[in-house]
């Protein structure tokens, strides 16, 4: 019996670190990246994640890589004039004590060329490039709607 429970507790704590959506570098602690599901058609599609900076000083999102897509690009959306329009970015800021969201409207990761369409229920790798904490790789979950708490579009 002992042994039963032992096994099952141990597969409960697999499955739960299967799923487990958070990773860290440094102070940074990235949560939830995801990615809405898309027509297969689509070429062109975005990652979201909330980065919290726990440390003492700030660092900085350089840029993002993936074998999903020909590139990836940080953007964010721009007012101009009565129009949203989204603009290429070099950076994004990661505040000491703070967090950068990237979310619909929003900062978000720019998938060009994808390689394969983004489907609900897979997972893709995706390395971000950080000024100080360096390179992280993380799993890119594809939803087939916005998680709760976020913005749709």
């Amino acid at each position: 019996m002992r042994l039963k429970l032992a096994s099952l507790a141990l597969l409960t704590l697999l499955s739960n670190s299967a799923f487990a959506h958070e990773y860290s570098a440094g102070d940074l602690h990235i949560d939830h990246p995801w990615s809405r599901a898309l027509p297969p058609t689509s070429p062109n599609g975005a990652a979201y994640f909330v980065v919290h900076n726990k440390g003492t000083s700030g660092d900085r999102l350089l840029g993002a890589s993936t074998p999903r897509a020909a590139k990836a690009e940080l953007h964010t959306h721009v007012h101009i004039g009565d129009m949203m329009k989204m603009q290429k970015v070099d950076s994004v800021g990661v505040p000491a004590g703070g967090e950068a969201r990237f979310e619909p409207s929003g900062n978000h990761v720019m998938l060009f060329g994808l390689t394969q369409p983004l489907v609900a229920g897979e997972r893709f790798p995706l390395t971000l490039e950080f000024e100080k904490a360096g390179k992280v790789e993380v799993e890119v979950a594809i939803e087939a709607e916005a998680p709760q708490g976020e913005h749709k579009h």
